[in-house]
């Protein structure tokens, strides 16, 4: 059976959307560990529609010479969740359609080994609240943006977590990881 782990770049407020503004914190290769750690073994990709939208154009051109982690993204199954899920073309892809939790719980059931989710906050939000997510990996950036989507907006259920490893990089960004509490 797959667990599914998630990993999010948030600010201390919340904030995931479009994370074009992490680049000023620079890369620590530690970081790099962490994620390569989150994704080692994982069998299946799940992603919103949005997260594929920005992803398939992103990762399809690349290759392992540009980046090791292209092999991961283009050759890894992708499953896409989404009532508007876009052309799958990118790789091996299937639709799955609008969210289900049903739908992913077989997912979680045929897959053997862990399901790797990046972005994909509404599709996030739904799964912690559907007790669907094992691993939640936040790296969480030293900056309150005021303003843009968060992880967990005011309409959000609760969530409650337990922490299972964090870890603080020398950019100051802070890795909390997360299991169901």
């Amino acid at each position: 059976m797959g667990e599914i782990a998630v990993h999010e770049f948030i600010s201390v407020d919340g904030v995931f959307e479009n994370p074009s503004w992490t680049a000023e914190y620079g890369w620590d290769p530690k970081m790099g560990d962490t994620i390569a750690g989150v994704t080692a073994g994982a069998r299946a990709i799940l992603l919103g529609r949005l997260t594929y939208e920005m992803f398939a154009p992103a990762w399809s051109a690349r290759t392992g010479a540009d980046d090791p982690g292209a092999p991961f993204f283009n050759d890894t199954p992708k499953y896409v969740v989404g009532s508007q899920a876009p052309n799958v073309d990118w790789g091996p892809s299937t639709r799955l359609g609008g969210y289900d939790a049903d739908v992913i719980r077989r997912l979680k059931d045929q897959t053997d080994g862990p399901i790797y989710v990046s972005g994909s906050g509404t599709l996030v939000r739904a799964l912690v609240r559907d007790g669907l997510v094992d691993h939640l990996h936040l790296f969480v950036y030293p900056v309150a943006l005021g303003r843009g989507k968060r992880l967990w907006g005011e309409d959000a259920d609760t969530a409650k977590l337990a922490l299972t490893a964090n870890d603080v990089y020398e950019n100051g960004v802070v890795h909390l990881a997360y299991g169901p509490a």
